[in-house]
């Protein structure tokens, strides 16, 4: 949005949104599509000099949305409550929470580690229910809100590949559906985002890629969704019709694929 635009609808409330895992990949992208659509947006995420340079960039450019950042670890459970109302007062209110944190260590196939499982159930399934329950409260009670995290086409099936990064993300497909059966009556979007292969630092554990695309082509088609308050999307949208054959295979043949 530009200058002129937003001075010919100076009436326009000012959209504001909170961002947890916003240092890279989906979730920085998604902190700049965000602020290019006129967003208030609080980026959070672990990693200060990341998110110092993502400020910096997208505050140095006017007809951005402005932004700010908190050092944040998901894992921290007891800091989320304090921490979702300090960032909403600053924000001056909350529109649309974005949770894109999420880890995937890589696992041998014969490996049962514990400590990799404990930190991806934690950061990828735990850290969400914390931020998107405080989140549900305040929306619920508002009667409005858009609540967007990204799942991925791993939560589909069981693979042999990573067992317990499957595990996190079908609980958090799970959760989603819960969420959005509870909150819709409410006036509240819950949206579900399943990427198939992003260009980001996951892809490094992954042993075979196709249809990869960057994260600014994956934080367009989420923002589209966001603004036509979709359920579940696939992003691209092609990994629905593949995803679709996957979970239709039968259990004694999927379990000889190895992937």
């Amino acid at each position: 949005m530009t200058e002129s635009e937003r001075a010919s609808q100076p009436l326009e409330p000012v959209l504001r949104a909170i961002v947890v895992g916003a240092s890279s990949g989906i979730g920085a992208a998604m902190v700049k599509k965000l602020a290019g659509q006129g967003y208030r947006v609080a980026a959070l995420a672990r990693r200060e000099s990341l998110l110092k340079e993502l400020c910096n960039e997208i505050n140095a450019q006017p007809e951005n949305g402005r932004i700010f950042y908190r050092v944040h670890d998901v894992a921290d459970f007891e800091e989320i409550p304090g921490l979702f109302q300090d960032v909403t007062r600053e924000l001056g209110g909350l529109d649309l929470i974005v949770y894109a944190a999420g880890i995937q260590p890589p696992v041998m196939l014969d490996e049962y580690n514990f400590a990799k499982d404990k930190a991806m159930i934690e950061v990828n399934l735990l850290g969400a229910i914390a931020w998107l329950n405080e989140t549900a409260v305040r929306f619920q009670r508002e009667g409005k809100g858009q609540i967007v995290a990204i799942s991925s086409v791993a939560g589909d099936r069981g693979r042999i590949g990573s067992p317990v990064y499957n595990t996190s993300k079908a609980g958090l497909n799970t959760y989603l559906e819960a969420l959005r059966n509870r909150l819709t009556r409410h006036g509240v979007t819950v949206t579900t985002i399943k990427p198939g292969f992003v260009d980001t630092v996951l892809l490094e554990n992954a042993p075979k890629t196709f249809w990869v695309i960057s994260p600014e082509q994956a934080a367009a088609s989420i923002y589209q969704a966001i603004q036509k308050h979709k359920q579940t999307v696939y992003v691209p949208a092609r990994w629905r019709w593949v995803m679709l054959i996957i979970r239709h295979i039968p259990s004694f043949v999927f379990r000889r694929m190895n992937f």
